[in-house]
Order: C-alpha cells, then structure tokens, then sequence
C-alpha cells in the first residue's frame, strides 16, 4: 500500500456548506420509477439536475453542463504544474429510491444528539433510537439530519451530491490547493439499475473515479456483489372455471408453487450475510394462462452466478415434472459486476482513499458492498471507482439520517483525496 502520513492541507479555511446544500436537495423530489420506459424514469430528476447545474456556475465551473439524459458534468481543472496528471472523476447520484415516497420531505436538524430516542413530529410512531440504530451511539454530539416521519430523507445518495458540491465550492473558494484536473459528475436513475445507460463515457473524459454512495464514517467499497437477473414465465393451460375439471392448469399457481419451493433457511437476502450470495424473487404477477416471476441473482464470485441459475432452473423443473404439458421460459439478464476485478489492477486507487481518510482524521473502514453502486459498471466501463463514505444511514426508509459532521469529513477526505493524486508518477 502507498501511504502518505502527513496532512498536506489544512481545513482551517473551511466554510461548511454541505448542511444547508443537503436541506435544499432533500425537498426536491427525485424518486425514481422502476415502471417506466423513459430516461431518466422521472422527468423531475431533472430539477435537481437544474439546481446542481446553476450552482456549478455560480461556483466558477464554466463547462458545467446538464445532458437530454439528465446527466450533470463540470470540471474543476488541474492547477499543478504536471500537465501529464490523471483526471479523477466524483460520482453521486440525484435520484431517491422509489420504496418510499421522496415528495414532500421536510428535513429536520437534532442539534448536538444526545442518544436518545428520535420521535418524527409527523408520524409518531416512527422513532429513531440506538437499539435499531447501533451506529447512532457514535454520533452523540454530533448534529444529525431526520426526515418528518412520512417520507424518506434522501441522504441516499444526496448526502453525497451534497459532499461533491462542498468540496467543489472549497476547492474553487481556496485555489492554493492544489490538484489534478477533476471530473464532476452527477447521475439519475441509479435506484433503478440504469444509473449509467447512457452515459458519454468519452465526454466524461475520467481516468479514475470514486462514487460518493457509502454509509458510516470511514467506510470504503472496492467490493461489490456481481448481479443478473432472472425472469421466469410459466404457460399454463386455459379452460372455463365451469367446467375446468382434468383441463385447467393455473400458471399463477405453478408458480407459486415454485417460489414456495425454494429454500427456508439459505440462499436469500435474510438468511445470509458478508460474503454470502443470495438468489431473491422480488415481482411476481401474470394470471391462468401465464404468471411469471423475477429475480435478483447475487454474489461477489461472478462464476457463481451461473451455478446459481442452474440450481434455480433445476428447482423448476422439479416443480414443472408433475406438470408435464406446461412450458417455461428462463431468461438471464446481465446487471453488473464486482468492481474488484477492474480495481484489483490498479490498487493505488483504493490506497489512496485510505491515506486521504487518515490525513482527515478519519478511521478507514475497508467494506464489502453487498449490492452495487454507479461505480461497479463504471468500473467496467474503464473508470475503476471505488466508493467512499457519506454517512448515509437507514436508507430507503423513513428512519434514514446523516450526521453533518460524517458530510463534513466527507468533504475533508475529498480535499486531502486530490492532493494526493497531485502527487502521481
């Protein structure tokens, strides 16, 4: 690992932005639509988009720019003399999850927490405390961020626009640190899987990158899980429930019974952990003559993926063989893959991280994804890019918070982050 144990920078110049910036891009609402057919899946991702956009401006970044795809790029340049210095790129994305609603939300500052239980003034029974919430004992003293209590908050992936765009306005506020030229880029649609559909990749122009996406202080993913997706269609036989007898074979049925069949107690998301794979049915639908169901295929070991839906295909057809006159379809998509298999080529990307955190006076907390981010198909796409931490917490629910203070030691990371990369050979 290379190490840099020396802080080349002091913070003492810094003026925080990133609480007031994160209020203003919680209330626009930026939920995601895995329904729809259009890019972005929400047109209203793209006032977020506007917003982000005038503020680069304002900021300095003359080549800031919003594309037909809603897709948000600026660049800060190199100020060093070393014009040969790779371009790195910071990710977030605008858009929120769609398991609960992002209209309406009313952020709300717990100045100086003090561990005990946090009740959400607009829904009472939603409270916040230590014993669903272990990491909240490490955030006493600190100001945390809540949403009212309908809603969720946003702080994913907001917490981490919300860091980019803090550190943007500090390095343009203090243009003594020095740094290579830097690649700001902001994305819709990564609740949904489509994050980076279609991205510019020779407009982004980046030779390396992190994704801002990560969840407690300190924390860095160059791990993630590779994923397919498997869809299943069953075609039943069709006869009028009158007279149905020795005729009718109900596809809904058949494959309820398949997802019954599956196993109780392994291979799914709430029976494994670390490094575990799961394989998960999240829709089922269809009717008589033909019900399908789709599933999530995970696991860190991409050959594994394939052993996976095997296995489920075998588990079909045991289902299938009391009903020999059906048919099925079994179809495999690709989603994306572990970014480890790009990033362990080009280790110094994630030792870097490393050594920015520690100059910041943060403890690294190297971390499996078990799921993806942006950065796992930017990573294949030749932008290796690990993710850092944001403080993001109890996302996709109405108990999500950030602590200010984790965002500003984001925004720190990003500052010694650069100044190291200043340093490359």
């Amino acid at each position: 690992m290379i190490t840099f144990e020396y802080q080349i920078y002091s913070m003492h110049n810094y003026n925080s932005t990133v609480e007031s910036r994160f209020i203003k891009y919680a209330k626009i609402d930026t939920t995601a639509d895995p329904n729809s057919t259009t890019f972005p899946s929400s047109m209203i991702q793209k006032d977020l988009g506007k917003v982000l956009l005038q503020e680069l401006l304002d900021m300095g970044v003359a080549d800031a720019e919003m594309d037909e795809w809603g897709y948000v790029f600026g660049t800060i340049p190199n100020n060093t003399d070393n014009a040969s210095l790779p371009t790195i790129c910071f990710c977030s994305h605008m858009d929120t999850a769609p398991d609960v609603t992002g209209k309406n939300v009313k952020p709300i500052v717990h100045r100086n927490y003090d561990g005990a239980p946090i009740t959400l003034p607009d829904d009472t029974n939603q409270v916040i405390t230590t014993r669903q919430h272990p990491y909240l004992t490490k955030k006493i003293g600190d100001d945390l961020i809540t949403a009212s209590g309908l809603t969720l908050l946003g702080a994913d992936d907001k917490a981490g626009v919300a860091i980019i765009m803090d550190f943007a306005n500090h390095l343009l506020s203090n243009p003594e640190i020095k740094h290579p030229s830097i690649r700001i880029l902001f994305t819709p649609d990564e609740e949904v899987g489509r994050g980076v559909d279609h991205l510019d990749m020779d407009k982004l122009n980046a030779d390396y990158g992190y994704t801002l996406d990560g969840g407690v202080l300190g924390s860095l993913e160059d791990e993630s899980f590779s994923a397919d997706g498997v869809k299943i269609t069953v075609t039943g036989i069709s006869a009028h429930p009158g007279y149905a007898k020795g005729k009718m074979v109900n596809a809904l049925k058949v494959v309820s019974e398949f997802v019954a069949s599956l196993p109780k107690d392994s291979w799914s998301p709430e029976t494994t952990q670390d490094r575990e794979g799961f394989v998960h049915p999240h829709t089922i639908g269809g009717g008589l003559e033909e019900a399908f169901v789709s599933f999530i295929v995970r696991d860190h070991i991409t050959a594994k993926l394939a052993e996976y839906e095997t296995r489920l295909e075998e588990l079909l057809k045991e289902t299938l063989s009391n009903y020999p006159k059906l048919e099925y379809k079994f179809e495999v998509t690709e989603q994306y893959r572990n970014m480890k298999e790009i990033i362990k080529d080009v280790p110094f990307v994630t030792d870097y991280a490393v050594s920015a955190m520690e100059n910041a006076g943060v403890k690294p907390l190297p971390t499996i994804i078990r799921g993806g981010t942006d950065g796992s198909r930017l990573s294949f796409m030749g932008l290796p890019c690990p993710n850092i931490f944001t403080g993001e917490m109890a996302i996709h629910s109405r108990h999500e918070f950030v602590s200010i203070q984790d965002m500003e030691k984001g925004t720190a990371t990003l500052v010694e982050l650069v100044q190291i990369w200043s340093k490359h050979s």
